[in-house]
C-alpha cells in the first residue's frame, strides 16, 4: 500500500512539475492579462488633468528607456516607483523639476501650449506607429517574448543602445558588483531564482532598492515569498507592469523549462 501511495504521489508531482513548466506563469497564478507591446508600461497620471478639463499625461517608458537608466528618474529626479507618489504640477515642471529637468526646450520639447498634446494625450491613445518606427530603428535589439518584447538588458550589454546613467554627473558610472544571489524556493519542484546584481546595477542606483524595498540589515532577501511580488512587493515593484514582467517564469528561474 505503501508503494502505491508513494507512485501516486510521485505521479501527481510529475504532473505538477509539468504544469508549471509547460503553461505560463499567467495561467498558474491568474496574473492580469498583459497590455500590447506597444503599451506596456505606460503609466496614467492624472491626479490633477481630469480635474482641471484635461486630458490625463501617458508616460511611456519605452520610449524613455533608450535614452535614460531608470536611476535617471527614480533617483537624480525623485520620481516615485508608485504612479501617483509624486505630486507632480506644471509649476513645478516649469523649474526645472521632474520632467522638466529634460523638456526644457533644449534637450527635449518645452513645456508650451503647442506641446501640452504631447503629453497630456489621454489613455485611449494609439502608439503602436511611433512603437513599430522605433522597433524599424532598432531593429538590431535582441527580442524578448514579454512585456516590449525587447530584450533591454541585452541590448544594454551589448551595447545597442547606452542609456544615461546620470543627467547631472557624466563621469559616474555604475557600481561594479557582480555578487549574484541564488534564492530557493518553498516548493520543492520549482527550482531556485537567481539575482544578479551586475545585470541591474547599470539601470538602477543601489538606493533605489536598499533598504526600502529590500532592507539588507533584516535579511529580506531569504524571508519573501512570491505572494509578496504578486502584492506589488519586493521584485514586483518593477517586475510587474514595467519591467521585465513576472509572465517570464525562467527569467529568474534559470532551470525551469520555457514553454
Amino acid at each position: 500500500m505503501g508503494k502505491i501511495l508513494t507512485k501516486s504521489a510521485q505521479g501527481l508531482l510529475s504532473l505538477l512539475v509539468v504544469f508549471i513548466t509547460v503553461f505560463p506563469c499567467a495561467a498558474y497564478f491568474n496574473l492580469p492579462p498583459l497590455p500590447t507591446a506597444d503599451k506596456y508600461g505606460d503609466v496614467v497620471m492624472d491626479q490633477k488633468a481630469t480635474a482641471q478639463g484635461q486630458k490625463a499625461v501617458v508616460f511611456s517608458h519605452w520610449s524613455h528607456r533608450v535614452r535614460f537608466s531608470c536611476r535617471v528618474c527614480h533617483f537624480e529626479l525623485d520620481f516615485a516607483f508608485v504612479a501617483g507618489q509624486s505630486d507632480i504640477n506644471e509649476e513645478d515642471i516649469l523649474d526645472g523639476d521632474f520632467c522638466g529637468a529634460c523638456h526644457d526646450g533644449s534637450q527635449a520639447f518645452g513645456v508650451t501650449k503647442q506641446n501640452c498634446v504631447k503629453c497630456h494625450t489621454g489613455n485611449d491613445i494609439d502608439r503602436s506607429k511611433q512603437f513599430a518606427q522605433l522597433q524599424d530603428k532598432l531593429w538590431k535589439l535582441p527580442q524578448g517574448q514579454y512585456g516590449n518584447r525587447i530584450n533591454w538588458t541585452l541590448a544594454q550589454q551589448r551595447g545597442l543602445i547606452k542609456p544615461k546613467y546620470s543627467m547631472f554627473r557624466p563621469e559616474e558610472k555604475p557600481l561594479a558588483f557582480a555578487k549574484a544571489l541564488v534564492l530557493e524556493a518553498e516548493w520543492s519542484w520549482v527550482s531556485p531564482a537567481v539575482f544578479n546584481h551586475d545585470t541591474h546595477t547599470p539601470w538602477l542606483d543601489c538606493a533605489n532598492c536598499h533598504p526600502s524595498i529590500f532592507n539588507i540589515k533584516k535579511k529580506t532577501t531569504k524571508h519573501f515569498r512570491m505572494e509578496y511580488i504578486l502584492e506589488k512587493k519586493f521584485c514586483g515593484v518593477c517586475h510587474f507592469a514595467v519591467s521585465l514582467p513576472i509572465d517570464d517564469c525562467s527569467a529568474c528561474h534559470p532551470d525551469m523549462r520555457k514553454r
